[in-house]
């Protein structure tokens, strides 16, 4: 399972900051911060879906001027970038036409991007919730790790946006062990304690329990952490039944977690066109950064049955 993780997942060397125009300057705060704590390359893009109209003054003809529309769109970016700069960093500006959500995946493609960072805005009406928004395109079929900043994370800047504490949400699937062990990566680069929480539905637990307590539960989860790294990370572990959304959203706040990770393997039709899903809950209403594993990531590890079968406990939602 370990196999499938690349280091600069953990140790980002390219981080894109995928942004909107006005950007979003508490994500973009994060993404610097980010960049400055491992000497990245940070690269600012922002894909355009809308065209400058230039007309002939001889002819009246218009016509679409790309060059044109590029290069405001680029004007916009530029103070970021020279912040960026003025930080020691190497940053790049780009700008392409297209859809927002087909450039993005497309441009890490074509790059090492090791860490996509982006921000999301307040959830809207049921209407407009519609399988095709950006960070849910990005959710579900990035190649490398989103790192999702949603509308009510705190600004980072009175921590130094420090990490302190990571809070990953598990199961008992086999994509959890790239989870957990991409969350323990994350724990031993930050110098934070991990804590691996795994949440039983009400109308499951006689069944997973199967005579076992909790505790036992606990320690055996302890498995999941990868054996180099158990003698460097403080790790605890958590079980209880309930509601899988809040719980996670509980222990955010009680443990004060500073980033929660979570796989976004699997999802029903229903929870992509609604608010059912488990990561677009968690992202729309955490204090802290969510950072997601894609199912493209995800789905060399899962078995047979998992690729079949939607994990409706970790959905990326749409937002």
């Amino acid at each position: 399972m370990a196999a499938v993780l690349k280091p600069g997942w953990s140790k980002p060397s390219t981080i894109l900051f995928a942004s909107e125009i006005p950007a979003n300057q508490k994500a973009f705060a994060f993404a610097l911060a980010q960049a400055q704590e491992f000497g990245s390359d940070l690269i600012l893009f922002h894909a355009y879906d809308t065209l400058v109209v230039a007309a002939s003054e001889a002819s009246g003809t218009r016509s679409y001027d790309y060059a044109a529309a590029a290069r405001i769109e680029k004007q916009h970016l530029e103070p970021l970038a020279e912040r960026a700069r003025e930080a020691g960093l190497h940053c790049e500006v780009v700008v392409r036409p297209g859809l927002p959500a087909d450039e993005i995946l497309a441009y890490t493609r074509e790059r090492e991007i090791d860490r996509i960072v982006m921000g999301t805005h307040s959830p809207g009406p049921i209407s407009k919730l519609l399988v095709g928004s950006v960070a849910e395109a990005v959710l579900r079929t990035a190649s490398s790790p989103a790192y999702i900043i949603g509308p009510d994370v705190v600004d980072g800047r009175y921590r130094n946006f420090a990490t302190r504490t990571i809070l990953c949400a598990v199961s008992l699937q086999e994509t959890s062990t790239v989870v957990a062990a991409f969350a323990a990566e994350l724990a031993a680069q930050h110098g934070a304690r991990l804590i691996l929480q795994h949440v039983i539905r009400p109308q499951e637990r006689a069944e997973f329990l199967a005579g076992r307590s909790l505790d036992e539960l606990e320690a055996g989860m302890l498995a999941l952490v990868p054996t180099k790294l158990r003698g460097q990370v403080a790790v605890q572990t958590i079980v209880v039944p309930g509601d899988p959304t809040e719980e996670l959203l509980y222990q955010s706040q009680t443990q004060q977690a500073d980033l929660i990770v979570v796989g976004a393997q699997g999802a029903s039709a229903f929870a992509a066109i609604t608010r059912h899903g488990v990561v677009y809950k968690t992202v729309a209403h955490t204090h802290c950064p969510v950072i997601t594993l894609s199912p493209v990531v995800l789905a060399p590890c899962a078995s047979n049955a998992e690729k079949l079968q939607p994990a409706e406990a970790y959905l990326a939602g749409v937002f």
